[in-house]
């Protein structure tokens, strides 16, 4: 039977957490569309609509893993149609950690003008905006991870000299199965969640213990 504590956990993080993901997916049709690739709008894939963007597993994670990461369904982009592949496929794979990291920052700064002006909410209006920080700035780092398929992987190979293509090419066959074992394991908190702890306590003012 679900604790009270975890169904409440759902009803407030779900908003949260399909806003984020539909930003983030959304960012990155938006920035490949930019470029000149029109994939992803094509796709239906250019939108604000979350049902357009989910992945189940992706989401179930977020909630199991207590929002520490999680992820929606890749935009497909097809660097053929960019006039510089590597500066496109950078900027795109960039743009959704980008924007989480945008929202973290806009929330954060939501919670220190509240705590500055002394300003009561309600605990439902704290939580969703405690998640709202955490959330965004864990799924930016997660992503940023130099894993394939992940963002990070994209950004990192965008930036190397070209002749480590081949080596990232051979990496990748392994890269997903380094991830799940990182995630399985717990290990992608422990190393990001000292990043996400300092970033999200830099945005919003809070001190942790």
């Amino acid at each position: 039977m679900l604790s009270e504590g975890f169904l409440r956990q759902v009803l407030v993080g779900a908003p949260v957490i399909l806003f984020s993901l539909t930003v983030h997916e959304f960012f990155h049709a938006w920035s490949a569309h930019k470029f000149g690739d029109t994939t992803a709008r094509d796709l239906g894939r250019l939108t604000l609509n979350p049902l357009a963007h989910l992945d189940f597993f992706g989401t179930i994670a977020f909630f199991f893993s207590g929002f520490h990461f999680g992820w929606a369904k890749p935009v497909p982009v097809d660097l053929r149609y960019v006039r510089n592949p590597r500066t496109a496929n950078l900027w795109i794979s960039a743009a959704g950690p980008l924007s989480n990291l945008g929202l973290g920052l806009i929330f954060g700064l939501v919670v220190r003008y509240l705590v500055a002006e002394s300003i009561a909410v309600s605990p439902v209006v704290a939580s969703l905006l405690e998640r709202s920080v955490l959330v965004n700035v864990s799924l930016a780092f997660f992503n940023l991870i130099p894993l394939f398929p992940l963002d990070g992987s994209h950004v990192l190979r965008s930036l190397l000299p070209v002749e480590y293509e081949e080596y990232f090419h051979r990496f990748d066959r392994v890269a997903p199965i380094l991830l799940i074992i990182l995630m399985v394991s717990g290990a992608t908190w422990v190393i990001l969640g000292p990043i996400v702890i300092r970033v999200v306590s830099l945005f919003t003012g809070w001190t942790f213990a």
